[in-house]
């Protein structure tokens, strides 16, 4: 009966009762596709993240060492990847399904001549096959009726199928990605900004209340055809932008009491703005380069985009050269390394250029050591 009178939530719980004022906060899904609309198709934090990351991992110059076959092998399969793709748009690709789903996959398509070209393969469509003892075996991609496995042979360790994932505590086969920890700030700034834009859209103007008076002798109460007329007539004649600063016009017993908007509700801009935060700091984006107002982390634009690269940036582009090492190994032979080429990256020439001049400064050093330590040595090649 309580319950039915206030119209709220109320549980017995202990003999006690607990009473609901509003209802629970509304999370989207925890899906690919939910991340993928709500956090990189509708949310601009998210969107650049994702961009920003995926972009310059994918720029990032990767130098393959070694001489012998597999290492000329390696550099042309990069060099031209597949005949729709250069090195940098796969690669894009591959970091940005890493980025929203915590998984990346790659194709190694190959022929009679040997493996010749890479794909990046959807997330949302890619299943793990796991064997009795709870380890993959390899991995179900599935496009409308149509199945492919890619199977992983133990004794050769060869699969054509490269499985990149982000650390997930939860789950042995599958990764979480940062769109999945930012997911709430997504909802919470997505909230705000259709809060915002209702707002525009009643004239950017807070609420009102049309208060009947009454008359003498009447119960200060309209009529169904009347209230149904005033309603159709204020959604027409005055909301909207098109209809902002329209004086109304109110007959006999009505009366206009415009309502402001309390600092609680107000409050919501300074939301949306921790939220951006919230979001950036999940994705590793120093707020400073995506210009969000209000950080002074960093002294400057500079470190702040020397820290993205640093902490963001080259650990992603070091793990995917070592996965790509270890995974084209045993197609194309040992003898070669993949890694990212640091001294080629024009974010770090100010770093560089630090380091070079301490080390020149070092007199006591000869200059076989000196290049040594630059990484300069004969054996490595640019």
């Amino acid at each position: 009966m309580l319950k039915k009178l206030l119209g709220l939530d109320a549980k017995a719980a202990g003999g006690r009762w607990t009473v609901s004022l509003g209802p629970c906060a509304a999370w989207s899904a925890r899906t690919y596709g939910a991340f993928a609309r709500e956090g990189y198709g509708r949310n601009a934090i998210a969107h650049r993240c994702v961009r920003l990351i995926a972009e310059a991992a994918a720029a990032c110059p990767l130098r393959v060492g070694g001489e012998g076959p597999g290492a000329q092998a390696v550099r042309a399969l990069l060099a031209r990847p597949n005949p729709d793709q250069c090195r940098a748009e796969l690669f894009e690709t591959f970091h940005g399904h890493l980025q929203v789903a915590g998984d990346a996959y790659l194709e190694l398509a190959g022929g009679a001549e040997g493996p010749h070209a890479l794909y990046a393969l959807r997330p949302d469509r890619m299943r793990v096959l796991t064997g009795p003892k709870g380890w993959a075996d390899g991995w179900e991609y599935r496009l409308g009726g149509e199945a492919r496995v890619f199977a992983r042979d133990r004794a050769s360790g060869r699969s054509a199928l490269l499985h990149m994932k982000l650390f997930n505590p939860l789950d042995d086969h599958y990764g979480q990605s940062p769109m999945e920890a930012a997911a709430r700030a997504v909802d919470v700034h997505n909230a705000g900004g259709t809060w915002a834009k209702a707002l525009l859209d009643n004239a950017a103007r807070p609420s009102g209340a049309l208060v009947v008076t009454g008359r003498e002798g009447g119960d200060g109460r309209l009529s169904e055809a009347q209230y149904a007329r005033l309603k159709d007539e204020l959604e027409g004649l005055y909301s909207g932008p098109a209809n902002a600063g329209r004086p109304l016009l109110l007959e006999g017993g009505l009366d206009w009491k415009p309502m402001g908007h309390s600092p609680a509700e107000m409050d919501f801009i300074e939301a949306r703005r921790e939220a951006a935060r919230e979001i950036a700091l999940a994705f590793g984006a120093p707020p400073m380069i995506l210009g969000l107002p209000g950080d002074n982390t960093y002294a400057n634009y500079r470190e702040a985009n020397l820290a993205f690269y640093r902490q963001t940036v080259l650990p992603l582009a070091r793990k995917t050269a070592s996965a790509l090492t270890a995974w084209l190994a045993p197609w194309l032979g040992e003898g070669f390394v993949i890694e990212p080429d640091e001294d080629a990256l024009p974010a770090l020439s100010e770093e560089r250029s630090a380091r070079w001049a301490r080390v020149n400064a070092a007199g006591f050093l000869s200059d076989d050591e000196k290049r040594a330590l630059l990484g300069l040595d004969e054996e490595r090649r640019p």
